[in-house]
Order: C-alpha cells, then structure tokens, then sequence
C-alpha cells in the first residue's frame, strides 16, 4: 500500500529532479528507473548470496562479479557526489553494467540502446539516491505502487493521443476478463505495460499455487506476457514497470502494431487488453493490409480494432477501451467494425465510461468493448452498463468519491450476468438482442437503448394561483395594520 508518507517521499524526488534542471515528466520517471533498475538489480544480487550461503552453495548466475562490487547500489549509495558521478558516467561502470547486464540477460536490454544518463549534477544524484535508498521497496507490491505513482505524475496526454489509463480503470477490466494460467495476453498498445502488469498482479492473487507447479515460473516470466510500443521511452519505462512487479523476462517489440512490420501477429493470443491511441488517422499505405480486408478505415481506434480480431486466437477474449465515436459513428468504416464484431464474432458488452474518467489527459467519453473472437458469430444479446462514477470526481483533481463508484457494481453484475436479464431499460444495466442492434444499423450507444422515466409533475391552475397570491396580500395587508395600531399604542403611552 502507498502510504501518505511514501507519496511524500517520491514527491520530495521527484521535486529534486525539478529543481536539478530536469522538467519534462517523461525524463524525470526514465532517470528514476534507471536508479530503481539498478537498486533492484543490487537486491537480487543479495537474494542470490543469502540462498547460496544458506544451502552452502557457490552463488548461481551471479549477477555481480567480485571485481565489480563498486558498481553495486549498496556500496556506492554512501559515496561522497563526486565520486559517486564518475562511476555512474565512466566507461564499464554503474550506468555501462545496467545497459550491457540487458543486454546480455534481460529482453529490457534491447531497448537499453538509445538509454541517456541525464542526471547533471553530482548533487543531484546523490540527492536523488539518498531518497531511493530510503524507501523500503523489497515488496513487490510497493515497488508497484511506487511506480504506478510516478506515472500517475505525467500530467499531460503523450504524443499521438496516447494517455495513461488509470490503474483502478485497468483492474476493473481485468476482473472482468478474470486471466487464467493458460492464457497468452497481449496488449498491443502497451505504453507502460499497465494492463500486462494488471493481468501479472491478478494471477499471483487468484492462482497463486500455479506457481509451484514446474515449468509455470517460467512460462509465467517468459511467454505469457506480449507488448508492442512504437515508442522508445515508453518500451523502456514499460519493461521496467514489469520487471519492477517480477516479470524479469517480458516479451516486448519494439514495433507500430498496426504496420506491415508487425503483420506476423495473427492469431498469438487468447486475451487481449488495450487502451489504444486515438490519434485520428493514418496514411493507408502503411498500414497492414490484412487489416484494411478486416475495415476499411483510416482511424487509429477502428484499426486497432481489426488489429485485435487479427491478433486473437479463435475463442480468444477482449476487453478494449474505445472513443464513444466508435459506438455510434455514421461513416461506413464505424458501422463496418461494428457489424464485424456482432456478426462474424461474439460482442458481449458495451461499458459506458463517463467523461472525466481520463482526465487530466483528455476529457473525452469512452466506452469499453468486451468481445470473443469465433469467426462464425454469436451474439444474441449483448450486455449494456451505464457508468455514472468511478469513484472519483470527474474534473481535473480527480479526488476519491467512493459515494459515485459504480465499478464493484459491474463486476459483480457482470459475473451474475443471469439476473440481469430480468432488468429493464431503466436500470443501470440491461441487455439489448443482437436483431435490435442490427435493426439501428448496429448503433452501439446505450441512449440509442436506454429508456428514461422522467417523473410527472402537477402545478396549480393560474386562477388558484392568482387566488392564493390574493390571500396572502389580504393577510400581509390585515398584519401591516396590527403592526400600525401596535406602534401608534406604544407612541401615546411615551407622550
């Protein structure tokens, strides 16, 4: 748990970074997992050395040699400044080893290349690894807090409309999809790898003896996991993100999903989770054209989704963040995915998001798609929640409201999915069949089907109203009297 105090600590950081001259939001969280890197990388060393000497054993795959114990964050965390920035910067020393460890060791070390130390003062540093060296961060869990509070900290939506998805948002979404140990999960717009880290954290909760089971750590590190990024600094703040929550081995490409570069994903995984960018649209010309067969568009948004169809096995299962546009967009490509989805696949549920939920970045209304890819239809009735709080307030502060909090609602709603087919279309939640949907030209909106009851009122005829108005300037009329004979009294009496 992120305590108050620990936000003070990372706040206290992160404003050294500020003042040490570095300002953008993206460099500073780069910088601070480099440090965080390295600190975790010190740990491992030491669990390897605490097993070896507790078994009597040589240490195995020894991350440190003897001769570069220098390097290491607890032998250097005390150095004077200084001498603390020339190891950090000379050639084979701290900032060297964590580039070259990945890239020896670690799939992180593929996006190591373009990695810059940044840091430009001695006392910076040392400032900054003093901090880190204060926080206790061997759990798991507060490691993962920890960095999902810095990213909270990028305030403002990245390039090409992508914009961090709020981590209660993300949980919501894969309680829902509910991952099992034999799933393959994809997010195919990583960014951070949130929704990867998200699947990570609910299969250590809910199948937590998976991984006493031989070969499952393994699969777990090494293959259950997919990410795609175009962006360098995102790749890299992504692999850290899951190497900081005990993926050490993610499988990341460095690569525009929805390019020919990345036409070999087709059919790789059984669950999808994304958020993708809605950045408007793309030169057709560079983009796969398997996806252009699926829609014919030009929109990031609807070409993602093809992406997702594509890249799905049969009887795979998606949950997708979406522009409301995508719901009820007129153009033939709208209509076009969506009448994909309900007709050749399983469309299962359309979750309203209100406005606000992703601000501050964008203040755009969103909806999520939950669907399941079987090539020969099956969508009979299709599930319709309307979301009014996410239990936070929906301006730019975004200060918990647990009393507007309608996400442990749809969970539990959609995992006792039978009561709901008694509800009405005024209830927050609703089914809609499939020969409706089609009849509106595959309309996906819930206002297109949710139904309003608006309580009837009664007012008074103007005559009883005229009449009561008469009353009451008879009765102020006789109390303006009173009031008159009452001081005239008083007015004789004093004379």
């Amino acid at each position: 748990m992120l305590t108050q105090e620990l936000r003070t600590d990372i706040d206290k950081i992160w404003n050294t970074f500020w003042t040490g001259g570095i300002s953008n939001p993206l460099s500073v969280i780069e910088q601070i997992t480099y440090l965080l890197f390295i600190k975790r990388l010190d740990e491992l060393q030491q669990l390897k050395e605490n097993k070896a000497a507790m078994l009597g054993k040589s240490i195995d795959k020894p991350i440190y040699q003897p001769q570069e114990k220098e390097l290491r964050w607890s032998s250097f965390k005390d150095l004077e400044p200084e001498q603390m920035r020339k190891l950090f910067t000379k050639d084979e020393g701290v900032f060297d080893f964590m580039k070259n460890y990945g890239a020896k060791d670690s799939a992180f070390g593929r996006f190591m290349k373009g990695a810059v130390f940044m840091i430009p003062t001695p006392r910076l540093l040392a400032n900054v690894v003093d901090m880190l060296s204060g926080i206790d961060m061997k759990d798991r869990d507060t490691k993962g807090d920890v960095y999902e509070y810095l990213l909270s900290k990028i305030a403002t939506a990245g390039q090409n409309g992508q914009f961090r998805t709020p981590r209660h948002i993300i949980k919501m979404m894969v309680d829902l999809m509910q991952p099992g140990p034999e799933d393959v999960i994809c997010d195919p717009s990583a960014g951070s790898c949130g929704f990867l880290v998200g699947c990570a954290e609910y299969m250590r909760e809910h199948h937590s003896k998976e991984f006493f089971k031989a070969g499952f750590e393994q699969y777990f590190s090494n293959d259950m996991f997919m990410g795609m990024e175009f962006d360098p600094t995102m790749i890299r703040i992504g692999a850290m993100n899951m190497i900081l929550h005990g993926i050490e081995e993610p499988v990341l490409m460095d690569v525009d999903a929805l390019s020919d570069a990345n036409s070999d994903f087709t059919e790789k995984a059984t669950l999808i989770m994304a958020n993708p960018p809605f950045k408007g649209s793309l030169d057709k010309d560079a983009v796969d054209k398997e996806l252009l067969r699926i829609v014919d568009a030009a929109k990031t948004e609807l070409l993602f989704l093809a992406l997702i169809l594509k890249g799905l096995k049969k009887g795979g299962r998606a949950a997708v963040i979406i522009p409301d546009g995508v719901l009820f967009g007129t153009s033939k490509a709208h209509q076009q995915i969506r009448k994909e989805l309900i007709d050749k696949h399983r469309l299962q549920a359309v979750i309203s998001m209100p406005a606000g939920v992703f601000k501050p970045y964008a203040g755009v209304s969103t909806g999520v798609l939950i669907f399941t890819k079987t090539g020969n239809g099956g969508t009979d009735n299709v599930w319709f929640y309307d979301m009014k709080g996410d239990g936070y307030t929906l301006d730019d502060k975004r200060q918990p409201d647990e009393k507007k909090n309608d996400i442990p609602d749809i969970v539990m709603r959609w995992q006792h999915l039978e009561k709901d087919k008694k509800n009405t279309r005024t209830d927050k939640s609703f089914f809609v069949p499939v020969a409706e949907i089609r009849s509106n030209k595959y309309d996906l909106s819930i206002n297109r089907y949710k139904e309003t009851v608006y309580e009837e009122k009664f007012y008074a005829m103007p005559s009883d109203i005229i009449t009561e108005i008469k009353q009451l300037d008879k009765e102020r009329s006789e109390a303006l009297k009173k009031l008159e004979k009452l001081i005239q009294g008083k007015e004789v009496e004093t004379v």
